[in-house]
C-alpha cells in the first residue's frame, strides 16, 4: 500500500498532462514548477505550453504562496487626530500549487504551528484555507538531501494529493477532503490504478535514500530540554567565525518564519506591510535600546539553536528543519545546520 489510509489511486497517462493541468487550471489558479533560462527552477503560474520542471526542488520554497516574502497589510490615513485604517487585502483566491516535494510539505506543519496557533494570523490563515498542496515523491535525491533525519519519507510525501511520476504516468492519491475534490473533478482524465509501480518506485527512491552521504545524520542528540547543554559551547565561536550575515540561508529556507513590520509614506496615507527578516541580521528585532543579539556569533548560535532546540521545546519535539538541502546548496561559505549538527555532537568533519 502506497500510503496509510488509501481511499483511491488514479493515474493520467504523461501524454494528456496538459490536459490535466488546463482542468485544474479552470478552478483555480494552478502554479508549477518551472525551469529559467540558466535551469534553476521556480513556481510559475501556469498556462498552455508551460513545462514542468523536473528538478530536484526549487531555488525558493512553497512557502511564500502563504507566507509572501512581502505583503501589504493596511492603510491607514489621519486627518487631524482621526485615524482611518483600512483592510486593503484581496481576497484569497482558489489556488493549487503542484509538484510539493515531501520536505517542503513538512515545512507547512512547521508554519501552521506558528501562524495558525492563537493568536491566528488571518493573512496567513485565508491562503492556508484556499490553497490545495499536490506533492510529488522524489525519484533522484541528492547528496544535499538529508530530509529522513526529520523522519520524512521523499518517496511517500503527504499534502493533499500526492503524486508520483513514472515514465509512461503520472498516479494520484487523495488524502484530505480537498484532495477528494481535486481528484473527483479529474475523473474524466484519470482511470484507476493500483499502487505496483508506485511501490517500485519508492522501494528505488528508498534505496538512494539510504546511500546518500548525510543518511546516518543523528538528530538524537537535540530537542527540547539541550538549551544549557548548547547554549555556552565553545564550538559556536568557530563555527560562526566564517560566517557573512548574508542571510542566504534564511532567505531559501521553507521553515524561517521571522518577519519585520513597515510602515512606508506614499503621500497620501501610510502602507503598513511586512516582509521578510532574519536572525542572522544585525539589524533584527533591534529596539530603542539596541539588539540583544550583538555579536555574529550571538545571532548564528539564534538560527541554529531556534531549529534544533527552541523549536522542538516548544512543538512537541517537531524539528525546525526538514533536511530540503537548500542552506547547504547555497551558503557562500559553505556553513549548514548539518556542519552546526555534527560539531556540536562532536562529529567534526574531517
Amino acid at each position: 500500500m502506497c500510503l496509510k489510509g488509501v481511499k483511491r489511486m488514479r493515474k493520467c497517462a504523461l501524454a494528456n498532462l496538459d490536459k490535466l493541468f488546463a482542468a485544474i487550471a479552470e478552478n483555480a489558479d494552478l502554479y508549477l514548477p518551472v525551469n529559467d533560462e540558466n535551469g534553476a527552477a521556480s513556481y510559475k503560474k501556469w498556462e498552455e505550453g508551460t513545462e514542468m520542471s523536473d528538478a530536484l526542488n526549487t531555488v525558493k520554497s512553497p512557502k511564500d504562496f502563504f507566507f509572501p516574502q512581502s505583503e501589504d497589510l493596511m492603510t491607514f490615513k489621519t486627518e487631524g487626530k482621526n485615524i482611518e485604517i483600512t483592510d486593503i487585502r484581496e481576497e484569497s483566491k482558489d489556488f493549487v500549487v503542484f509538484g510539493v516535494r515531501a520536505c517542503d510539505v513538512r515545512s507547512f506543519d512547521i508554519l501552521d504551528r506558528v501562524f495558525i496557533t492563537d493568536p491566528q494570523d488571518s493573512y496567513y490563515a485565508s491562503k492556508r484555507e484556499k490553497g490545495v498542496i499536490v506533492s510529488m515523491a522524489c525519484t533522484r535525491p541528492t547528496e544535499t538531501c538529508f530530509c529522513a533525519a526529520f523522519g520524512i519519507d521523499a518517496a511517500a510525501p503527504k499534502g493533499d494529493v500526492t503524486t508520483w511520476k513514472t515514465e509512461a504516468d503520472l498516479y494520484l492519491q487523495a488524502n484530505t477532503e480537498k484532495g477528494e475534490k481535486l481528484l473527483a473533478a479529474l475523473e474524466a482524465l484519470t482511470e484507476e490504478a493500483d499502487c505496483a509501480a508506485v511501490e517500485a518506485q519508492q522501494a528505488k527512491t528508498r534505496a538512494i535514500m539510504e546511500k546518500l552521504p548525510l543518511a546516518g545524520l543523528d538528530t538524537e542528540q537535540f530537542g527540547g530540554g539541550k538549551t544549557k547543554e548548547y547554549f555556552d559551547a565553545p564550538e559556536w565561536k568557530e563555527l560562526s567565525q566564517s560566517c557573512l550575515g548574508c542571510g542566504t540561508c534564511t532567505f531559501v529556507c521553507p521553515t524561517c518564519q521571522c518577519y519585520d513590520i513597515k510602515d512606508f509614506n506614499t503621500g497620501r496615507g501610510v502602507i503598513r506591510y511586512r516582509c521578510w527578516d532574519s536572525c542572522m541580521y544585525s539589524e533584527f528585532t533591534r529596539m530603542a535600546h539596541g539588539n540583544n543579539r550583538n555579536s555574529q556569533l550571538e545571532r548564528f548560535r539564534q538560527r541554529f539553536m531556534h531549529k534544533l532546540v527552541y523549536y522542538p521545546e516548544n512543538n512537541d519535539g517537531i524539528f525546525g528543519c526538514v533536511g530540503c538541502g537548500r542552506c547547504l546548496a547555497k551558503c557562500p561559505i559553505s556553513m549548514n545546520i548539518v556542519k552546526v549538527m555534527k560539531t556540536l555532537g562532536g562529529k567534526k568533519d574531517e
